[in-house]
């Protein structure tokens, strides 16, 4: 392998550790820049890892590695979604490695036609068939089990007949077997208005929209009503009929039949950068997705970024699409073309779509950076907690205390401190709580910090940027009473507060403490719980140790010159204290000598 190979190598490498672990569609490039492979991962980390930490044993596999320049990649929201997608950029890329697609019956959808009594059918394609299409669906005994429940609640009719209004009117059709075994009401001969019919289909259409929940509701009622009559056969059947709309309830947001010939863009920014994701639906497949990085030069809004940005895309893509899908309201005149920025509905899910992807391309390329340079990371995340808490300078050192006791007894607190995010060990410090009788955290806490700090005054060492207390207002009042009424220092104080099952879940500061708005999905919500859990555990350990201690302690442990060698060696031999003491003074001699022998015995028998 040449220098250049071994470099892309670790390039490629890179890449894939900040890979995220969700579902999605990945795509291989060779050096031309040419799609060569199209894949699908329920995890894409770990499944574009295993092309790349072990040889391939199929010759095939290792070529299509080996010709591996550049990799991107589609996040969805589940596995269906990511065999839809991939399905999608096969028949439109045909890449080399992939088996192509030789028609686009893959998958069959649900139709409702455009006729006067419409009919709801299964097809693999949507050509001469007028009418609405849902799907499609990727499994057949999904889409059998819908339609047969759609049948079963609504009775649309199952035959083939041309039903006209006029025909229908003038008595043309007769009943059929359909209507006698129970699964038609009638609409051919008026048995069943075609108003009546009509309100079905669109309950029907909500259902494969997946707006099913007050079906559910209606169903509830049914088998509560069955259950009065004693029909327990009938409540059952109802009650399946609910666990399938619950498996329907979810919808695909790949791929939409309803829709073509769209743009989705979504933006995402942070200090100097923009991200923006671009979307192109097609007959209702996504046929493009693709996300730039663009450096901001002056203060410019996203508003400005993302009109940029679309005309860029657009113009590369040639897209020539008359709806374009954005966020929010951009001042930017396209001919031919509307701006829509959806609040709800079908369109909006694909919005949200484009905006995971964008959020994933910006998690990637921060972790890229990260992982090239430590320091940049550590800066940005107390960069984050500057902005955050309206902090004077960066917390370049934080200190963060804990308590640990039982019922009051061992009682003892810890002090653990972190410079530029990372542990200094050689800093942490134990105390044994001195003035606290019984059970006072709060009383601890304020006997702690006033022994830290009035320390660190007399010796004239360096102050902490921010102090953390393990718990909420209650701790940090104590703290600031220490801190800035009895010492006068100015050290901002913050707590990391639990709930009823001893997880991290808020961050407050200020006085009075507020809540601070971070998701506890955020990589710095992580790193301070990571920071709490640290200055618990040692707080723990050194609880466990003085207890531990205290119950292993014997009277043994009160006479001069027996240590713990000397006292493991005559428990060993006597097996209990009162056997040692019943002992007689030449048969301690014996053991330890004469001269320890004496000493001990005589201490024993005063």
């Amino acid at each position: 392998m040449s220098k250049n190979d071994r470099k892309k190598l670790e390039e490629l490498k890179l890449f894939i550790s900040t890979l995220p672990e969700k579902p999605g569609s990945y795509q291989y490039y060779d050096s031309s820049g040419t799609i060569i492979y199209v894949g699908k991962a329920k995890n894409l980390k770990r499944r574009v890892q295993s092309y790349f930490n072990k040889e391939q044993e199929h010759p095939k596999t290792r070529k299509l590695v080996s010709q591996i320049d550049k990799i991107t990649f589609s996040v969805v929201n589940s596995e269906e979604d990511a065999l839809l997608l991939e399905n999608n950029l096969i028949k439109k890329y045909k890449p080399k490695y992939n088996v192509l697609l030789k028609d686009d019956k893959t998958y069959a959808s649900i139709c409702i036609t455009h006729e006067d009594y419409p009919r709801i059918l299964k097809i693999r394609t949507s050509s001469g068939i007028k009418g609405d299409y849902f799907g499609p669906y990727i499994h057949s005994y999904a889409i059998n089990a819908l339609l047969d429940l759609l049948q079963k609640a609504y009775l649309p009719r199952p035959c083939n007949f041309n039903l006209s209004r006029q025909k229908v009117d003038s008595g043309d059709y007769k009943l059929c077997l359909n209507y006698q075994i129970g699964k038609c009401k009638g609409p051919c001969v008026g048995r069943q208005s075609r108003a009546d019919y009509l309100d079905n289909i669109e309950e029907c259409k909500e259902i494969l929209k997946g707006n099913i929940r007050g079906l559910i509701e209606h169903i509830k009622e049914q088998i509560q009503f069955a259950c009065a009559e004693l029909n327990f056969e009938k409540a059952q059947e109802l009650k399946e009929k609910i666990i399938l709309l619950q498996t329907f309830q979810t919808k695909s947001e790949v791929v939409n039949c309803s829709f073509n010939n769209l743009d989705v863009f979504n933006i995402d920014t942070n200090e100097n950068t923009a991200y923006v994701n671009f979307l192109h639906i097609a007959h209702g497949n996504i046929t493009q997705a693709f996300t730039i990085e663009m450096k901001k030069s002056m203060d410019e809004t996203p508003e400005d970024l993302l009109g940029l940005a679309v005309v860029e895309l657009r113009q590369r893509f040639r897209s020539r699409s008359r709806e374009i899908i954005l966020p929010f309201h951009i001042d930017l005149a396209l001919e031919n073309t509307i701006i829509t920025v959806p609040q709800r509905g079908e369109k909006h899910r694909l919005l949200k779509l484009s905006e995971l992807n964008v959020r994933e391309y910006k998690i990637e390329r921060i972790k890229q950076s990260d992982k090239l340079n430590p320091e940049q990371k550590s800066t940005r995340l107390m960069k984050e907690i500057q902005d955050h808490l309206h902090l004077k300078k960066l917390p370049y050192r934080i200190e963060l205390f804990d308590n640990s006791n039982i019922q009051g007894d061992n009682a003892v607190a810890a002090c653990v401190v972190f410079e530029k995010l990372k542990p200094n060990k050689k800093e942490y410090r134990k105390y044994n709580i001195k003035t606290v009788v019984g059970p006072n955290d709060y009383a601890s806490m304020q006997e702690v910090i006033e022994r830290r700090y009035k320390r660190l005054l007399e010796e004239g060492k360096r102050m902490p940027d921010l102090i953390i207390t393990d718990g909420g207002k209650g701790q940090m009042e104590c703290a600031r009473s220490i801190i800035e009424d009895r010492l006068h220092l100015d050290i901002p104080i913050a707590g990391l507060a639990k709930d009823k099952k001893h997880r991290t879940n808020e961050l407050l500061f200020g006085n009075p403490p507020v809540t601070i708005g971070l998701k506890q999905t955020d990589e710095l919500f992580r790193v301070l719980t990571q920071m709490q859990d640290e200055v618990h555990r040692f707080a723990i350990t050194f609880h466990r140790e003085k207890r531990a201690k205290q119950q292993t302690h014997s009277l043994l442990d009160e006479i001069k010159g027996v240590g713990e060698k000397t006292k493991t060696l005559l428990l060993r031999h006597f097996k209990s204290f009162k056997r040692i003491s019943e002992a007689s003074e030449a048969e301690i001699c014996e053991l330890l000598g004469p001269k320890k022998g004496t000493n001990i015995y005589q201490q024993l028998h005063p």
